[in-house]
């Protein structure tokens, strides 16, 4: 085993997954076992609530918390079991989401305009904000889930960060992390890209690839956030995760060029929310890409830049057919996926259009696991089709 394989790290970086190989500063007289697996969120809070500061984990040991939880936590599953009867009805959170997605486009709008204009902001709003962001996530997480699918094209600046916040508050509930981490997290993600309100709207929008010259001048965009975020005195955890959200693992990241270990959990989270919803977004220089594709491009980037482990953990969180995107079916139809089920190829969808009419038919949602006659075909993108679904969607779907 080579020295590459062990990372120290504090008990706050800590998540079920890691194999925790020694325990190295620790407060208290009682000493721990050594080394295990983190099953669980209840092995973090126990060990916090026994004065573990730091740890040394084994990353060539890490391993898929969920699958060792069905093994050896079975009355975690059974929670979890319960859990799931009682998720919202979609329809019924997404009313609520969508207030909840337009008061966070106003409030970004406002932060953006007081970080242009130099003055600092009330961090208890956005704070405020991301626990009500995370309140709807836990009751049905489809619901905000699909409106980051809901793109303007035009309010790119305000949709990125808040939808940046909606996938990391799922990242990290799936991956099993306390409320404080979840609201840090999500606080994080809606938080990071502020400093971009002061780059010039030439290089912001530009329609073509930056010079050299420009993206230098692109990239303090990170620097101007942060100090955006230490005027109002955030906490420096967070803060530091927003420095860190186009750091790369093998230091070729900026504005630091901080690299491997030194990277936090968070910062590593942040980063691959961050490049997901930016390549799945429609941008005035390109179009967005289905999931599918950025998935592999996430991939692809692993391990050099980006943490493998968070990066499959990631695509799980989203499931292989992301809710609110579309594919098309064996029968000729598109549908919206409006839910994950246990299996990942066959999601709950909204049959909505004819491939082979040219036209939208009935709304009609089928569970494709109740249904054998019809399996999803490929993920698909609207404008292949030359049709308008935000406006379908405002329509027929958003109540």
């Amino acid at each position: 085993m080579t020295d590459e394989n062990f990372k120290t790290i504090t008990i706050s970086e800590l998540t079920p997954g890691m194999y925790v190989s020694d325990i190295v500063e620790q407060s208290g007289k009682v000493k721990l076992k050594s080394q295990g697996r983190v099953t669980s969120q209840n092995v973090v809070t126990a060990l916090r609530k026994r004065g573990v500061l730091k740890l040394i984990i084994d990353l060539s040991k890490q391993f898929d918390p969920e699958d060792e939880s069905a093994k050896t936590e079975q009355s975690d599953a059974t929670i979890s079991k319960k859990e799931k009867k009682t998720k919202a009805n979609f329809n019924t959170e997404l009313v609520k989401a969508e207030t909840i997605y337009k008061q966070g486009k106003s409030i970004q709008k406002a932060l953006l305009n007081a970080v242009k204009q130099g003055l600092p902001f009330d961090d208890r709003i956005p704070s405020a904000f991301s626990h009500s962001l995370i309140e709807s996530v836990d009751r049905n997480p489809d619901a905000l889930l699909c409106l980051t699918r809901i793109r303007e094209k035009d309010d790119y600046l305000l949709e990125h960060s808040l939808n940046v916040a909606i996938l990391l508050a799922n990242f990290a509930r799936h991956m099993g992390m306390d409320d404080d981490a979840v609201q840090d997290l999500a606080c994080a993600g809606f938080l990071h890209d502020l400093g971009k309100i002061r780059i010039p709207d030439e290089i912001l929008h530009k329609p073509a690839r930056l010079t050299d010259d420009e993206m230098e001048v692109m990239r303090r965009h990170v620097e101007y956030g942060v100090e955006a975020l230490m005027d109002v005195e955030l906490d420096k955890a967070l803060i530091r995760t927003v420095s860190e959200h186009h750091e790369r693992l093998d230091g070729l990241g900026y504005p630091a060029g901080t690299k491997g270990d030194d990277i936090s959990v968070a910062g590593r989270m942040l980063a691959i929310a961050d490049m997901y919803d930016a390549l799945t977004a429609d941008r005035c220089y390109k179009p967005g890409m289905p999931s599918q594709k950025a998935f592999k491009i996430l991939m692809s980037d692993c391990p050099n830049k980006l943490d493998t482990a968070l990066v499959q953990q990631f695509i799980k969180s989203m499931g292989i057919f992301p809710v609110g995107s579309l594919v098309q079916l064996s029968n000729d139809r598109l549908a919206m996926v409006l839910e994950q089920t246990d299996n990942p190829l066959k999601p709950v969808v909204k049959v909505f259009y004819s491939v082979k009419g040219n036209h939208y038919v009935p709304a009609k949602d089928i569970n494709l696991v109740q249904d054998s006659r019809i399996k999803v075909e490929k993920a698909v993108k609207a404008s292949d089709f030359k049709i308008d679904f935000n406006q379908y969607f405002s329509q027929h779907i958003s109540l």
